[in-house]
């Protein structure tokens, strides 16, 4: 790609780099902070992009500058968390526990905030404490589905584009793994059986897959 067509593209995907910012706006960090390690991100995604892969540019993008922005926020320790959240996000995690060994599956986001007895949102907001991570499926309005997802709309828009886009950077057979997993809500044993595989196969695979999500979405 020649000096030109770079800066181009740079600029022409500045609007991606602001929209995410406004996202992080209100937490510690000035706006303009935000941007810059924004574009930061922003280049290096122009700069790292594969045009071969056949992919849109902004399915590649926005992780890497999402990714690049929460890293100021880590490495600055600007977000807090207040002890009530905290003790809110321990009885959850333990809630989800058992949940999972009874279930044999990931409770959605309206099952657990039923066992809290919290509504949706403030659910979502200490499920952000447990994990930061964006989890592994979509968010619906009704709560019935496994997404880690944050308290404002401009925070359930970017996670979900972010995720989204960056399924859509899985094969085949990976994408099968977290349908049958994380959208259908299979077992293992299940999803190896749907697939004509072993139930360790899968188990090797999936742990694969979702490191690979992990490190593009961070």
């Amino acid at each position: 790609m020649v000096k030109s067509e770079r800066d181009l593209m740079i600029e022409e995907n500045l609007g991606l780099v602001y929209s995410i910012a406004k996202r992080f706006v209100g937490r510690g960090i000035e706006y303009e902070d935000l941007v810059q390690n924004g574009c930061v991100g922003l280049i290096k995604a122009v700069d790292n992009f594969d045009f071969s892969k056949g992919y849109k540019f902004s399915t590649y993008a926005v992780p890497v500058i999402m990714g690049e922005i929460k890293r100021l926020f880590r490495d600055g320790g600007a977000i807090k968390v207040s002890r009530s959240l905290k003790e809110k996000s321990i009885r959850a995690q333990s809630l989800r526990d058992k949940f999972v060994k009874r279930e044999l599956r990931e409770p959605t986001v309206g099952e657990l905030a039923d066992m809290l007895g919290c509504d949706i949102n403030e659910t979502a907001e200490i499920l952000n404490v447990i994990n930061p991570m964006i989890s592994l499926s979509s968010f619906g309005e009704d709560g019935n589905s496994e997404l880690d997802v944050p308290v404002d709309e401009d925070d359930k828009l970017f996670d979900y584009l972010s995720l989204s886009q960056v399924l859509q950077t899985l094969d085949d057979n990976e994408k099968a793994i977290i349908d049958y997993r994380y959208y259908k809500g299979q077992t293992q044993t299940a999803t190896a059986e749907a697939l004509g595989v072993s139930q360790v196969q899968i188990s090797r695979k999936e742990k694969a897959v979702l490191r690979k999500l992990r490190e593009r979405l961070d």
